[in-house]
């Protein structure tokens, strides 16, 4: 479908929000739908080959529609800042529900935020991996494969580690820490701001590498191929590295809550 002009899309949101006209809605549906491929392949890049991007577009598409079906036109926001997360958060929802992470993987990854969280506190510093791999009883070779088979449950992306409340609309995501200096701030709430706080902090403690690594592929939009040539190191690598911000950034802010 030919991208549409802007005077034709506000034409069709008006359509849809004031006549309630679901051919106007469609067309939307027609024209924001690449959005759900985009989020699709982003988060096909860390799943099992087994899982098919088909797949997840169509999960995608019901996140695309229940955004369009939401979104505030009052709100000085882009639609794209407002679906992407609920697209991606579609998704991961339907995989969710799949459960197709192994539940040894998953004790494993309990364990290790455990004994992250222990070893920062005592060493007041990030832990190294030796440290973590003496502590769990593994080797160095085996840390790095728990990592490995962790990729494949961080999906999880950094919109989706922090939320303000139980009500899915109160979803604090990566882009509202980012300024918009054309627009009006559209979330004045106290509470938000301190997480917002917290998050900039949990990032700002990462490595460096991996603080590079979530800069790369959540503000700029590169892939993990794509990090890899600016970092000089193979995909697998970034894979690896991405996997221990994340961990790093759940385990900081998963303490925060418990404060």
């Amino acid at each position: 479908m030919k991208q549409l002009e802007n005077a034709q899309l506000d034409s069709l949101w008006q359509a849809y929000k004031c006549e309630n006209n679901q051919e106007a809605r469609d067309k939307l549906i027609l024209h924001y739908s690449p959005l759900v491929k985009y989020v699709a392949s982003r988060l096909a890049a860390n799943l099992p080959a087994s899982i098919d991007v088909n797949d997840l577009v169509s999960y995608g598409l019901f996140g695309l529609i229940d955004a369009i079906e939401k979104f505030d036109l009052n709100r000085q926001i882009k639609f794209e800042t407002y679906a992407i997360p609920r697209i991606r958060g579609a998704i991961i929802d339907e995989l969710r529900s799949l459960d197709w992470v192994p539940r040894s993987v998953r004790a494993k990854s309990k364990e290790l935020e455990k004994v992250y969280l222990e070893l920062e506190n005592k060493f007041k510093r990030v832990p190294t991996d030796e440290e973590l791999a003496e502590t769990m009883g593994l080797s160095i070779k085996e840390l790095h494969q728990l990592y490995l088979q962790l990729s494949y449950t961080s999906i999880v992306a950094l919109e989706e580690l922090w939320t303000g409340g139980t009500d899915k609309e109160e979803t604090l995501t990566l882009i509202d820490t980012v300024e918009d200096t054309s627009s009006a701030d559209p979330s004045q709430v106290f509470e938000q701001e301190e997480i917002k706080e917290l998050l900039v902090q949990a990032i700002d403690s990462l490595p460096e590498r991996e603080k590079i690594v979530v800069a790369l592929y959540y503000y700029e939009g590169l892939t993990l191929k794509e990090i890899g040539e600016v970092l000089n190191v193979t995909e697998s690598r970034v894979s690896q590295l991405h996997t221990k911000a994340m961990f790093r950034l759940r385990a900081k802010l998963n303490q925060a809550r418990v404060k």
